[in-house]
This record gives structure tokens, sequence and C-alpha cells, in this order.
């Protein structure tokens, strides 16, 4: 069949939505970046007193470095490339059953929307483990598909409705037992814990939105009865031990039989239209028609909490914490008990966010307000490594609680927050009171405005013109507060080529041709207080991006600034998701559409690539993070 799904969705949204030109933004790349200034100009906060504290301890200092791996190099490989030392298993992949009254998984049909909604669901995102009355359980996002894979048996005929609904049901969330054996971690088939959560599970709606007129249907006139979550790309895990999924590219689902009907321009402002990326829901479920339902949009976009320990649970989507694309929800326990979630809006020129709950967080106390009553803030970066969170209040923004909850952006938009190259994962330092954020590119920098109009001048964060490598940034909040307004922030780490590029877009003084990448993506800490990032970018090895090979994950050390590379994943894949076994042996790491563009045979090698979780382990059994 024709293949469909090279268009990535910044693409996507540019087609059904493009923005105007802006041509005449200010060009000061080389002001804000020397490569010789980088480390001691933007990174001044990120000396041991300044910024961290002095957080590790004199052993740790002493010993110079804190890696337990040797760097390994770039590799443009179909395989997964570890240092030496270490080993890795596969743990599950796309179509395998959870149950065994489900068929294995059949690489001629690639199955049916009956055994994919009882099986492993597609290109593997967010994740973590839980341990539960001595189990091990291994949650994790399925954000999306590659079309061409998953109706790859039906030649140029294309799918019928069996497997349109094939393709919805290997989205969503997949809960799964995992045993460790003789022969590695495993699915435990028919465990009461098994769970798939997709487009077509029922959920709640909680929060300001509930009941308000944008969010009700005629399926739903309450407004508060929702079905289904679907591209969910990163997470967040609740101090209480539930498990967040992040609605990220929902708009990409949504069309109408006329491609001409037009949508409204808050739709517009989220991507929606009257043509999707390629999935054909409208067909097979007129939720999915906004010509038909033009209030089921607003329905999608929000994070969802879901109870992995109660397979009868019922998930629910969280309004309070806003309405975006989002990346991932980094939750935080302030000092003074309230929740503190920190989360991006993973489009070019969109915001980051904070989220602050009225009550606290006590053990054992009912959670279900925490993420219901809060407060959103939308975050306002300056030149000079100051910034400060803006209240997204009904006075400020001329809208009701609910509405901003439901247009989180336009919100945002109003009061003036910094747009951003592309905010995805937060991660939280476990060792010190500060946060990353991965911002992974934004080729638009400079030289378009977002989807509302906001521009997008180079400086701050954001420093360079056309943006196609990333960076890291990072912020304390004032006084180790994370309920604060203010907070100092600078750059950790700024991706580039130093083998093609000797200006800004070489990257920072930490950033060598033994370590370079670029478009981070996911990032978590170890309990040791490395940082993890993991790259989905630019893997053709050519021109900007010679000598990078496959999409990788690396460490950093947030003291030193030193990053060094881990793991390479094979071709054409993204590297995504990353969760530790309960006693630090194990990390499982997600390995999403490999083949995206037809090169890869991995796992099974074989002409029917599949996404999938691996394990990797020290081969002498000892703690790996």
């Amino acid at each position: 069949m024709t293949k469909n799904h090279t268009l990535s969705f910044d693409d996507f949204d540019e087609v059904v939505n493009p923005r105007l030109l802006e041509p005449e933004f200010d060009h000061v790349v080389e002001r804000a970046l020397s490569r010789r200034g980088f480390i001691g100009g933007i990174l001044a906060l990120g000396s041991v007193t300044a910024l961290t504290g002095g957080v590790l301890p004199a052993t740790a200092r002493a010993d110079g470095s804190r890696f337990a791996f040797e760097a390994i190099s770039t590799s443009t490989a179909d395989t997964i490339t570890v240092p030496e030392g270490f080993k890795t298993e596969i743990v599950a992949r796309w179509g395998d059953p959870l149950f065994s009254d489900t068929p294995e998984f059949d690489p001629m049909t690639r199955g049916t929307a009956a055994s994919q909604a009882r099986a492993f669901g597609d290109n593997t995102d967010g994740m973590d483990i839980f341990s539960h009355a001595g189990r091990t359980l291994l949650v994790v996002n399925n954000e999306y598909t590659n079309r061409d894979i998953i109706w790859g048996d039906r030649g140029d005929t294309g799918p019928d409705a069996d497997g349109i609904l094939k393709g919805m049901m290997a989205h969503g969330v997949t809960v799964v037992e995992l045993a460790d054996d003789e022969n590695g971690w495993q699915m435990v088939k028919d465990s009461p814990y098994n769970r798939r959560i997709t487009p077509q599970t029922g959920m709640v709606l909680t929060g300001p939105a509930a009941g308000h007129d944008l969010v009700k249907t005629d399926a739903d006139p309450t407004g508060t009865k929702v079905q289904g979550t679907w591209n969910n790309c990163g997470n967040g895990v609740t101090p209480w031990g539930t498990y967040l999924a992040c609605e990220e590219n929902f708009n990409g689902y949504f069309s109408a039989k006329d491609e001409a009907h037009e949508v409204s321009a808050d739709l517009k402002r989220y991507g929606i239209s009257a043509k999707d990326w390629g999935y054909r829901w409208a067909e097979v479920d007129t939720r999915f028609d906004v010509a038909q339902n033009p209030n089921e949009p607003n329905r999608a976009g929000y994070v969802v909490e879901i109870d992995p320990t109660d397979a009868t649970s019922t998930p629910k989507k969280r309004s309070a914490l806003g309405r975006m694309k989002h990346e991932n929800a980094e939750c935080v326990v302030n000092n003074d008990g309230k929740l503190v979630i920190y989360m991006g809006d993973d489009e070019r020129g969109e915001f980051l966010y904070r989220y602050v709950s009225n009550n606290v967080y006590a053990p054992g106390a009912d959670t279900d307000d925490l993420m219901d009553n809060g407060t959103l803030y939308a975050a306002k970066f300056h030149d000079t490594g100051a910034g400060e969170w803006l209240e997204l209040s009904e006075a400020a923004t001329g809208m009701s609680k609910a509405e901003i909850c439901i247009h989180t952006r336009q919100a945002a938009s109003k009061v003036g927050a910094t747009t951003m190259d592309r905010p995805e994962w937060v991660a939280t330092n476990p060792n010190a009171p500060e946060l990353y954020c991965a911002l992974t590119n934004n080729k638009n920098r400079g030289i378009k405005p977002n989807a509302g109009g906001d521009l997008t001048p180079v400086g701050g964060p954001n420093p360079r013109e056309a943006n196609k490598f990333g960076q890291i940034v990072r912020w304390k909040p004032n006084a180790g507060d994370h309920t604060s307004n203010g907070f100092a922030w600078d750059l950790y780490v700024m991706a580039g080529n130093p083998d093609v590029h000797q200006d800004a877009r070489a990257g920072s003084d930490n950033l060598s041709s033994g370590n370079m990448f670029n478009s981070p993506d996911g990032l978590a800490f170890n309990v040791a207080g490395l940082l993890w990032i993991q790259t989905d970018g630019n893997h053709s090895n050519a021109d900007d991006f010679a000598g990078q090979g496959n999409n990788q994950m690396l460490a950093g050390d947030p003291v030193t600034g030193e990053i060094r590379r881990f793991l390479v994943g094979p071709n054409e894949c993204e590297v995504t998701g990353l969760s530790w076994s309960a006693d630090r042996r194990t990390i499982f790491v997600g390995i999403q559409h490999p083949a995206e563009d037809g090169g890869s045979q991995w796992p099974d090698m074989t002409d029917v690539p599949r996404s999938a979780i691996i394990a990797v382990r020290r081969e002498d059994g000892g703690i790996i993070g």
C-alpha cells in the first residue's frame, strides 16, 4: 500500500493549519551563544554552589565521574548497541497477546481488531514500572501506529473497517504483569492486572471542564463521560502510585467527509481540521467526524489517571491540568505538601506549564481532589536568566476556569508566556530542587509564529533560529519552593554537530564528536542523580546530522555537565520511555517505530518490524541505575 506515515505530526499541523511567515525577527544567535562562552555564560548557574547546592557527597565528587559504563560510539546498525558488560533482551512486542485466549501475533495478517484489543499495543512511548503485592507491573503508552506496517497485509487496497478498528485498538495504554525467570523478563499471560485501555474505554472527565457546554455531545449530554484515550506520549507517576498517561497529538484523528469543512478558530489552534493524519477513524466511529461532533475534540488532550493495580477501575481525565498536546506530567510534592505538576506542550512555539494543587498531599488520605482543584501557570523566561510563572487566572485571561482548562493554549497566549522549542519531557533531580525540560527542536524559531499567532523570537532558552538540534533547559525554583512564582534558569546542554558546524549549530561546550546528538525528547533521573536523555531526531546520518547515527540514549551528570552515550537503537526508531526495576538491576527501555521509513527488520529480523520494550542489564547482575 502507499506509504502515508512519513509526514510528521508537526508537518501535518502545518499542512492543515499553515502559519504566516514572519521574516522580521531579530537574529541574535551569536549574541546569546559563543561556543567558548556557553558554559561560562549561559551555564553559569550550573556550578555546584549556584545551582545544585553541593548535592553530591565528597566521595562522589572526588571520583571525578559517576558513570558506571564506558561511552559507546554512534551506530547505524539495525540492532541495539550497549556498552561492554551490558546485555539486552526483548520483553514485549507489538501484538504479543496478554491473554491465553488471544492468538499469537500473525505477521501475515498483523492480527484483527478483536485480537489487538487483547494484545500489546503499538509504538511504545512513556512507561513506568510499579511494584504491587510482590508483583511487577509495566504500564506503557501505545502512542500511535505505523499504518503502512499495521495495514501491510492489504497491499494497495487499504484497510477495511476491521483494519481501521485494528489500528484504533493498537492505541492507548497497556498494563501487563512481568516476571523474571531463567528466560529473562517475560509478560505474564492472564494476570489479573493485564489490561488494554483503548480509544473505546469508558472514562470520566473531572475538574473544571466537566459538565461545561464545550465538552457536551449528543452521546454525552452531561459532559462528564468520555470514551477513550489515544496518542499518549510521555507519562507521570503520582505520589500515591497511579499512572498518568498524557494525550499528545490527539488532533490527527479527527476529520470530516467534506474536506472543505471549516472548524472554529479554537479548534484550529489545536490543529483540528477536516483532514486527519491517515487513520480514517471517522469512517468507523462518528465521534471523530468534526462536522457531526464539533465538541468531541474538546474531550481529548488531557492527562489521564490510571490505577494499574485495579483492572476494573475507571480512568479519569484530569481537566484541571489543562488541555494541550501533553508530553509528560512530572509530579513533585512541595515542602508544604502541595502537589506540583510540570508539563510541556509539544508543538513548535507552545508553552511550558505548572499546576499547583489547592490542598496538600498526605499519605493514606483521599487524593481525588489534588488534581481537580488547583491553579495553572505558564512559564515566562527572561534573557537575564530569571523566570516567572504567570497565573492563568480568570482576571488575567478574561476566561472562566473551565474555559482556561479547555482552551489552555489561548489562555497562555493572553498572559504572554514564552513560546518554546517544543517542550517535551520534564524531569526532576531527586538530589536537588531543579528541573530539566527537553526542547527537542523548532525549525520555525525566528521564522514563523505559533498556531495562535504568537511570535517566536530568538533568545532566552530558545537561542537559535530554525533550531534543528534542540536543547535542554533547566531551572531552580526560588528558595527551592516549587510553588514560588520565580525561578532561575540556564541551559544544561545545547545539542548540535561540532563535526559539521563551527557556529551555534555545533552545540554547547559539553558536546563533542564523542557524545553529539540531536532532538532530545525523553528525560528521567535515576536515584543516583544522573539525567538519562533519549532522542527522537533526524537519523539520516547525513548533512547537518552526519556522524550522529541512529537515535540513542545518553546519561548526563548535572553537576559536571559530562554526557555519555549509553545505548543506540535500531534503524529509524525513536528511543523512548524508560523505567527501572525495583532492585535497580534492570532498565526497561522503549523502542518505537523501527522502520518508520522501511529500513529496519528489528526485532525479529523479518519483513514486519515491531515496536518493543527491551530490558538492559549488567552481565554481572549489578545495579544499573
